[in-house]
């Protein structure tokens, strides 16, 4: 029986061991990890390079590393960021410089810890606000190179010398398997739609939810609300979407969210009907939770035509609002109604800007 362990199979092994690793879903779902990866083989490369020239005064650059590279960004903040360490860095390092200088002719100790405290008062002030992260990086830097303002001139510019190269090489690791904001947006508001399916279902079956867990999973769904939240200008960004666009999304995730929680903190929905009213409980409210996972999946694999998928689900048709829920209704079937009619706005805001967040049909970042 020949060996399965043919050059050919190896590959067809590496190959798909790199393609799980680069995958957006594995980034996603390991994102701190494979961050702790980046910084620790930044830091590699810090000790590498100062070391290996004995570049004198080489741990600032390590430092520096740890300042630009330790907090996590997406992708859609990194230009941004870019230019901020670099405005951040020049602007420390000048004011380093010149306290040296200031000390150096002036040989006032007092001046120079008055003139520290002033910039980095300044600097503080500044940093609660839009500019925070430059003022922040400018007061940092300026204590790096200058120290308490004594330091010799040459030992105040190769500290700037570090500081730049801890910057590049902080921004080169930056874009090692970097994380898109879009891709966590979607998982994000994916997850949330799958549990939305369950919980759903639980109702209309009529099955018993434990208070705790019911309270539970909605802090969870809650949590990722939030954070889907403070993902959308990076997102924006990364899309060419505008805001309001993925502001409308947000508002009917979280109305999706209320209507369910009153859906099911309220029991089971036939509980609350009479039997003629069970019997119109239309096959529009049954079909929502396909619907929901329809829609999960297409954020989560790009697959677009299961949204359209879903308008057949729904029984309405691509490109149009469901109906208003019926005045005439009452209680939480009118409750259900409008869940309904919340779940294909959504859907068909998700169509409108599909071509630039399914990004698997071939739209590119930053165009």
């Amino acid at each position: 029986m020949p060996s399965l362990d043919t050059p050919t199979s190896r590959r067809s092994h590496a190959r798909r061991m790199l393609h799980v690793l680069t995958s957006p879903y594995f980034r996603y779902r390991h994102a701190k990890f494979l961050h702790a990866l980046r910084v620790g083989f930044a830091m590699l490369a810090t000790f590498a390079l100062t070391s290996g020239i004995n570049l004198p005064h080489g741990v600032w650059a390590t430092v520096t590393l740890l300042v630009v590279i330790g907090g996590l960004q997406h992708h859609g903040n990194i230009r941004k960021k870019a230019a901020e360490r670099a405005l951040g860095t020049l602007l420390g390092a000048s004011f380093g410089l010149s306290l040296i200088v200031v000390q150096t002719v002036i040989g006032s100790l007092m001046l120079t810890f008055l003139l520290m405290s002033t910039i980095a008062g300044a600097c503080a002030y500044h940093a609660i606000g839009k500019a925070g992260y430059v003022a922040l990086l400018t007061a940092i830097t300026m204590v790096i190179v200058a120290g308490h303002g004594d330091l010799p001139l040459d030992v105040g510019l190769w500290r700037t010398a570090n500081v730049l190269i801890g910057i590049v090489i902080a921004l080169s690791f930056s874009f090692v398997l970097p994380l898109y904001a879009t891709y966590w947006w979607r998982y994000l508001l994916a997850d949330n739609m799958r549990e939305c399916a369950r919980l759903y279902a639980a109702i209309i079956e009529g099955k018993p939810i434990d208070p705790d867990e019911l309270t539970q999973r909605f802090l969870v769904m809650s949590r990722r609300l939030v954070q889907s939240r403070s993902l959308m200008e990076s997102v924006a960004k990364e899309i060419d979407v505008p805001v309001a666009a993925l502001d409308e999304v947000q508002r009917l995730h979280r109305s999706i969210l209320a209507a369910l929680e009153m859906l099911a903190t309220s029991g089971p929905l036939g509980e609350h009907m009479a039997p003629d009213e069970k019997a119109a409980c239309t096959a529009e409210e049954r079909a929502v939770r396909q619907t929901l996972l329809l829609m999960a999946r297409a954020l989560r694999f790009g697959r677009v035509g299961l949204l359209h998928a879903a308008a057949y689900t729904l029984d309405v048709k691509p490109g149009m609002e469901s109906a208003p829920p019926d005045p005439d209704a009452h209680g939480m079937h009118w409750l259900a109604m409008r869940l309904a009619e919340q779940v294909n706005r959504l859907r068909l805001r998700l169509i409108e800007i599909e071509r630039h967040w399914n990004i698997e049909g071939g739209q590119p970042f930053f165009r």
